[in-house]
């Protein structure tokens, strides 16, 4: 289930759309034609895992050292045990981090140069050279994708699709230079585009594999956590996904229908978050609190994706829910004047 998402609080409840049904599993054809292309050389800086080591190594230290001035000049007489303790810290956030950082790096370097980044080590994947006019190259270069993408299809990795996606980024390029030559028989653009409509499918199909699988596991892993700012951390990872592979398929409906329903889910933790603090709030006696919690949840309901057959149940009960606190303060609040004129009162009459 890619975002079938449905969160209460008490008497309110946010459903979402299943996403099962948006990216249905539907067979694919591999289609046989010659084709393959050369790797096309990065204009921009490629993602850097050991630069991101590097640089946090680098910011641990500097933080280390400041602190441990700072510390020396207030006269602390050990003053590398806190620093030590602070840039220790700073270095495990940022290598827990280290995962997240560097796919949204690699995403956006995808985005930025329209698909292509180099092989991964220890990936079987083989990059192009090919050589104009080649067709026994390009036939080498079909079987490889055909390849890859079996392997894609056997294995449980998402990211395995994405390569596969890479390689038919790399054809297509290679076969745009090619059909660009003057002197190619015209046999050959022929079946040069013919190879060409068929890797677009295969593409598509493996990116839309990719956005669906990488999704489908980043909702899961929302729902399993238990703080709320880790439910939408993981929410977004997921729906960053989707919308990389929108920025190849615009039109795609199944894209669109998961990014919705994942932007429901958003919408359900946090309505559902600040319910539960109001109610908190109101077990406890703090109305004037309460009611400001269950102001931000309507806040949240009326201005996240939330479908309409969910936010006006929801708006109404939160409303209900404003208006019996509201009247309760006013009733604690006619007791105590209530009480206050009594002893008042009481004082006045007591002889002196």
């Amino acid at each position: 289930m890619l975002a079938a998402c449905a969160l209460s609080t008490r008497e309110m409840q946010l459903d979402n759309n299943s996403a099962n049904d948006f990216f249905p599993r539907t067979a694919r054809s591999h289609v046989r034609s010659p084709a393959e292309s050369s790797h096309r050389p990065s204009r921009a800086k490629i993602p850097s895992s050991t630069g991101y080591l590097l640089g946090a190594f680098v910011a641990a230290i500097a933080l280390f050292l400041a602190l441990w001035w700072m510390l020396i000049s207030g006269g602390d007489e050990a003053p590398w045990i806190p620093a030590g303790l602070a840039a220790s810290v700073v270095l495990l956030v940022v290598l827990s981090a280290r995962e997240v950082v560097m796919r949204r790096a690699w995403t956006r370097y995808l985005l930025e140069q329209g698909g292509d980044r180099p092989s991964r080590a220890g990936s079987h994947k083989k990059s192009f050279s090919v050589k104009p006019h080649s067709t026994s190259v390009l036939s080498a270069g079909w079987r490889t994708i055909q390849k890859q993408s079996e392997e894609a299809d056997s294995s449980s990795n998402p990211e395995s699709h994405f390569d596969v996606f890479q390689l038919c980024q790399d054809y297509l390029s290679s076969t745009d230079d090619t059909l660009r030559s003057n002197n190619l028989p015209a046999e050959k653009r022929i079946a040069i585009r013919a190879g060409q409509d068929r890797i677009r499918a295969i593409q598509k199909y493996h990116l839309l594999t990719w956005a669906r699988d990488s999704s489908r596991s980043l909702t899961y892993e929302a729902q399993q956590r238990a703080r709320t700012s880790d439910k939408i951390e993981a929410a977004n990872r997921a729906l960053h996904c989707l919308e990389s592979a929108q920025k190849f398929y615009p039109d795609e409906t199944e894209l669109h229908e998961s990014s919705v329903a994942i932007r429901e889910f958003i919408a359900s933790v946090k309505v559902a978050h600040w319910v539960e603090l109001a109610e908190r709030s109101a077990f406890k006696g703090h109305y004037r609190r309460a009611i400001e919690r269950y102001k931000d949840a309507l806040f949240y309901l009326n201005r996240e994706t939330v479908k309409e057959e969910v936010r006006i149940p929801g708006a109404e009960r939160i409303a209900r829910e404003i208006e019996l606190l509201q009247s309760r303060m006013r009733a604690r609040n006619d007791s105590s004047e209530t009480s206050n004129t009594s002893k008042t009162n009481g004082k006045e009459k007591t002889p002196e």
